[in-house]
């Protein structure tokens, strides 16, 4: 089996970083945008309870999730995609 160029392993870990750095500043604004917020946001209620409690006890963690199942389904991806792109030795 044949390495991949080193131009195309650059890219990969390019995107790689970009991936990330852009996923951390989504986790950063749902973890600090809403507790900005908090006091005008426990004006509402659902169900009986602050909607900054929504928020902090269901929102912000199945969001946490999502980043992390993203992230995961997405390098799977571009794994594939370089390991075809390592055999064919495009």
């Amino acid at each position: 089996m044949r390495t991949a160029p080193a131009y195309s392993r650059t890219r990969y870990w390019r995107h790689n970083i970009l991936l990330i750095v852009g996923l951390l500043c989504l986790w950063w604004l749902v973890t600090f945008v809403p507790a900005y917020f908090a006091l005008e946001l426990s004006q509402y209620f659902i169900f009986g309870w602050p909607f900054s409690y929504w928020m902090a006890a269901f929102g912000a963690p199945l969001f946490f999730l999502s980043i992390v199942g993203f992230y995961a389904w997405w390098m799977g991806r571009r794994d594939q995609r370089a390991r075809r792109a390592s055999q064919t030795g495009d």
